[in-house]
C-alpha cells in the first residue's frame, strides 16, 4: 500500500515556529524521514528547527531544485509508492503554491498516491487577506519583466484588467522591490489602489492600502532587500 504525500509549509520570516504552525503539523513533520524540498539546506535548518528526533543524517533529503522536472517526478516518489510517508517542502510558505510541486503532486495522483496538504502560511492569501482589495476574484501572475519599458508595458495590462474587479497580485525578488515600487507609482493611474505586503510575519512586516496617488505624496515605504506581495485594484 503506497504512502501519503504530505504538502508542508514551513515560515515564510524567521521567527518561532509554533507563531506559523500548528502542533499538529509540527508533530507531522516530526514523525517522516523522507523530505522532497526544493533547497536541501533549508530544509535541514527548518527540520533542526522544529527538533526532529532524527539526527540530520537519518534523514533522506531529495533536493528538488526550483525547477522540478516532471520525468524525475516518479523515481523521487519512488520510496512513497512502496509505503513510506513522504513530505514535499518549498523553501518558504506553502508548496506547489508560487512554488515548485504542482508537477510532482499531479504525479503523485496519476501514481494513485494519497496527497494531504498541511495548514500554514502562504504569503499570497496573507497579502490578499490583509488587502482589503477583491478576495472574491483574483489572479496571481508571479514574477514581472524585469526591463522597463516590457515592465511598464506589463503593469498597464494588469491595471486594464483590474478594471472588471479583478485583483491582480505579483511578487518581487527582494533586490528589486524597491524598483517595482517605483515602476506603479510612476505608470498607474493616480486613482488605482496597491496594497504592499512587506516581509510578512517577520519582524519588518509593513501592510498598507493606498490609491496611486497617495503613494506618490508620502515617502516610500521600507522596502529595500525585503520580499514583497503586489496587489492591484483599478
Amino acid at each position: 500500500m503506497a504512502g501519503t504525500l504530505y504538502l508542508l509549509p514551513c515560515p515564510i520570516a524567521a521567527g518561532a515556529l509554533d507563531e506559523t504552525l500548528p502542533d499538529g503539523v509540527l508533530r507531522t513533520a516530526q514523525g517522516l524521514s523522507y523530505f522532497l524540498a526544493e533547497n536541501a539546506k533549508s530544509a535541514r535548518a527548518f527540520l533542526k528547527a522544529l527538533g526532529h528526533p532524527l539526527p540530520l543524517r537519518d534523514i533522506d533529503i531529495v533536493e528538488i531544485g526550483h525547477d522540478p522536472k516532471a520525468a524525475a517526478a516518479r523515481g523521487w516518489l519512488e520510496p512513497v509508492l512502496r509505503g513510506r510517508d513522504g513530505a514535499l517542502l518549498s523553501e518558504a510558505g506553502a508548496p506547489a503554491v508560487a512554488d515548485p510541486g504542482a508537477g510532482i503532486v499531479a504525479a503523485a495522483h496519476a501514481l494513485g498516491i494519497r496527497v494531504q496538504p498541511l495548514v500554514g502560511p502562504s504569503a499570497l492569501l496573507l497579502a490578499l487577506m490583509a488587502s482589503g482589495l477583491n478576495g472574491q476574484s483574483f489572479r496571481f501572475h508571479g514574477y514581472l519583466p524585469v526591463a522597463a519599458p516590457e515592465r511598464a508595458a506589463r503593469l498597464r495590462e494588469l491595471e486594464r484588467a483590474s478594471r472588471s474587479g479583478e485583483t491582480q497580485l505579483f511578487i518581487e525578488t527582494p533586490y528589486r522591490t524597491a524598483a517595482m515600487f517605483a515602476a506603479i507609482v510612476q505608470t498607474c493611474s493616480s486613482s488605482t489602489r496597491l496594497a504592499l505586503a512587506i516581509d510578512l510575519t517577520g519582524a519588518a512586516e509593513y501592510i498598507m492600502t493606498r490609491t496611486i496617488g497617495d503613494w506618490r505624496t508620502q515617502a516610500p515605504p521600507p522596502l529595500e532587500r525585503l520580499p514583497a506581495i503586489f496587489s492591484l485594484l483599478a
